[in-house]
């Protein structure tokens, strides 16, 4: 059975930092690109990254371009976003998602606010 379980959400400041963590089982990790999606109170899921399974491949939404990070630990089977400069704008439910459309996790609270 496939599973994706987050950690790392939480309360943040407007300029802060977290980093989400997505531990994943039930299928041979690195023979996947893995992907972040988010998804804002009142609005649709929005793509915000994804790594390749080779070469480590990235990309980016604008909207998050040169603050968020994502990344991989083949041997730890997980995947990570690493949030920096937060603003308002990012609170969502952030959700990991094999492939892009593929088996997704339960999703966290990310929430930016003074």
């Amino acid at each position: 059975e496939v599973q994706l379980v987050e950690s790392g959400g939480g309360l943040v400041q407007p300029g802060g930092s977290l980093r989400l963590s997505c531990l994943a089982s039930g299928f041979t990790f690195s023979n996947y690109g893995m992907s972040w999606v988010r998804q804002a109170p009142g609005k649709g899921l929005e793509w915000v990254s994804t790594i390749g399974r080779v070469l480590y491949y990235t990309s980016y939404a604008d909207s998050v371009k040169g603050r968020f990070t994502i990344s991989r630990d083949n041997a730890k089977n997980t995947l990570y976003l690493q949030m920096n400069s937060l603003k308002p704008e990012d609170t969502a439910v952030y959700y990991c998602v094999r492939g892009q459309d593929g088996p997704t996790s339960q999703g966290t609270q990310v929430t930016v606010s003074s």
